[in-house]
């Protein structure tokens, strides 16, 4: 198997209803993620692209949340619309979705 171009880590953590965090999962991250394989499957990008489901990246205020490595690309409130931005623009053409990013602060 040859090593990915990109790693695509989506957050799918879930917390019990009213946590003060709350959660990817409760913005709808199960969309996002079945997306992200709909898409990875019908673009046949498996020697590009890995994809793997992580818990919390933080911060959840963002959520759904996506981070895209080498770069470390972090994407916020993406939802299932967005996948097919991320895969032509960045992940297949090599430029970020700057609509998407979180603000550079956000890593403190």
């Amino acid at each position: 198997m040859p090593k990915p171009q990109y790693h695509v880590f989506l957050c799918s953590q879930g917390r019990p209803p009213g946590h003060p965090r709350g959660s990817c999962q409760e913005r709808g991250c199960g969309d996002v993620i079945d997306e992200f394989m709909f898409q990875l499957q019908q673009r046949n990008c498996y020697d590009k692209i890995a994809i793997t489901h992580t818990g919390c990246i933080g911060p959840c205020g963002y959520g759904p949340n996506v981070l895209v490595y080498p770069e470390g690309i972090f994407y916020g409130g993406v939802t299932k619309e967005d996948v097919n931005a991320i895969f032509d623009e960045h992940l297949l053409g090599g430029t970020p979705v700057e609509r998407l990013k979180v603000p550079a602060d956000v890593w403190g």
